[in-house]
């Protein structure tokens, strides 16, 4: 297995493109491969919709014939449809909000880019996510990539140690700004220009109800006509179905009142969805599972870090505490934060590098 040999993750997409420019300016030898994780609808103009679809395919396969190595897609419809796809409904179904993109990168994408690179001869695998890798106290360190806006390590948290040895992420020292700049270049001035992806893979109109309604049998008939309550329990009006809604929405809830409501909690079992007001959508506390350590392999209790409760949050500070007999890590945050949801993911930050991640429960 050479050293030098790279199994290259192409989405036909800029970073993934640009990444690949890269290593083979430095003297990597690529192997380009595209994976297929959805069976994509056609649009209106008769192309598939969605990325990794028919069109991304092809050019990511024109960039890697382009430039003298070879392309392979991997199908991973199947796996991706039984793992992925099913527990985004199964959360929705119990009243949490999930984040698929980071249990397709923790179970689905590195473990097949990982069986493909052995297969291949291939030393590492590579990405064009917007972070950053170093070893320090024989552990491997992920850190935030140099571009605030485009950072993706929050997404990245599940990686084990023994993938994260076996990868690179070639862009984590530049700007997105750089990276276009870089495309153009090169020559690639299409790709430069290209529209970036922002929804989930398998839902391109970012239309999750309308997923699980398709996807679903009887769905609304299951679930609908629930009772909104306030924190008292007192009935505000009638809701949709549980499923449809996420802790901190206020839009469409279509209930009249002398002051704007959220949703602060959401009980399944009993198709009901408590409101309430700004105020009480902010919480101090709550609980992670699912915990993966990255620059440490546990923390002392009460160590202070900063912690990111979804993709854009910006962070706070909290004190964590790890039980080792439930696998659970406590935080307490120092200020109250708005909004915090079961089914996301908590990422805890030492600086720019992550400490660890996992589930929030509650």
């Amino acid at each position: 297995m050479s050293e030098k040999r790279v199994l290259m993750a192409m989405s036909g997409g800029l970073d993934s493109s640009v990444a690949a420019m890269m290593l083979m300016e430095q003297g990597y030898e690529l192997v380009g491969i595209t994976m297929k994780t959805w069976e994509y609808e056609v649009g209106h103009q008769g192309k598939e919709t969605g990325c990794c679809s028919l069109d991304s395919i092809n050019d990511a396969r024109h960039l890697a014939v382009s430039m003298g190595f070879p392309h392979y897609v991997l199908d991973i419809r199947e796996e991706f449809n039984k793992l992925i796809v099913t527990d985004f409904i199964d959360q929705y179904l119990k009243g949490r909000t999930p984040n698929p993109c980071v249990l397709c990168n923790t179970h689905i994408k590195w473990a097949a880019l990982l069986r493909r690179a052995d297969q291949l001869g291939c030393r590492y695998i590579a990405t064009g996510h917007y972070a950053r890798l170093r070893r320090e106290n024989s552990r491997i360190v992920l850190s935030k990539g140099l571009d605030a806006d485009k950072d993706q390590s929050y997404v990245l948290w599940g990686l084990s140690q023994e993938v994260l040895e076996r990868t690179l992420f070639p862009l984590g020292n530049y700007t997105k700004t750089r990276i276009r700049e870089m495309a153009r270049e090169g020559g690639f001035i299409e790709i430069a220009d290209k529209r970036e992806s922002y929804e989930i893979c398998f839902i391109p109109d970012n239309d999750y109800r309308g997923f699980l309604k398709r996807n679903v049998t009887d769905l609304e008939e299951e679930v609908k006509e629930g009772d909104f309550v306030d924190q008292q329990g007192n009935v505000l009006g009638k809701h949709k179905g549980y499923p449809f809604y996420t802790i901190g929405q206020r839009k469409g809830l279509n209930i009249a009142a002398p002051q704007p409501l959220y949703v602060t909690e959401i009980l399944p079992e009993t198709n009901t969805i408590v409101l309430g007001s700004r105020n009480d959508t902010y919480k101090n506390q709550f609980s992670v599972s699912g915990i993966n350590f990255i620059k440490f392999k546990n923390v002392p209790d009460d160590t202070e870090l900063t912690v990111k409760i979804r993709y854009k949050d910006p962070g706070h500070p909290a004190k964590v505490s790890f039980d080792q007999n439930k696998a659970i890590l406590n935080v307490l945050l120092l200020e109250p934060v708005s909004a915090i949801t079961p089914g996301q993911s908590a990422v805890l930050y030492d600086g720019d590098d992550v400490v660890c991640g996992g589930f929030i429960e509650s």
